[in-house]
């Protein structure tokens, strides 16, 4: 596939099947769902090689480096040339899947919960992936 010099980041998220659609691509920068350096870009920004950019998908997290430029589609065998997957380990959905997730259930015939049950039950699932307070990072 010939490179480009110049290629907007939308044409490029489709090229490496990041969205289904170009225009999902476009709709993504948009809302704020691609960003460069922690900043909002536009669908016409120019895709640099070494660039990294992170990308919000539903609930999944991806960070990739730019290797290549890819203009047009091509099978995901060879998009795989054009990007490096940089996620971090703990953003990745395999690691907060909801295996690892806490499975919460009521007693039977307790009835239905009532918004401060709602609220504790919550906050147990939010702060489950966070260390807690007294923890160190390694």
């Amino acid at each position: 596939m010939p490179e480009k010099e110049k290629l907007r980041i939308d044409k490029y998220l489709w090229a490496i099947r990041m969205f289904k659609t170009r225009t999902l691509a476009s709709d993504a920068c948009k809302a704020g769902r691609v960003k460069l350096e922690s900043n909002n870009i536009k669908p016409s920004h120019e895709v640099k090689i070494g660039e990294r950019y992170q990308i919000s998908k539903g609930p999944d997290r991806k960070v990739i480096l730019v290797a290549g430029l890819l203009e047009n589609r091509v099978d995901a065998k060879k998009a795989v040339d054009y990007y490096q997957d940089i996620t971090p380990v703990e953003q990745t959905t395999a690691f907060k899947s909801m295996f690892h997730a806490p499975v919460l259930k009521r007693d039977r015939g307790t009835g239905r919960p009532t918004k401060r049950d709602r609220r504790e039950t919550d906050d147990l699932k939010d702060n489950f992936f966070e260390k807690p307070e007294g923890e160190k990072e390694e």
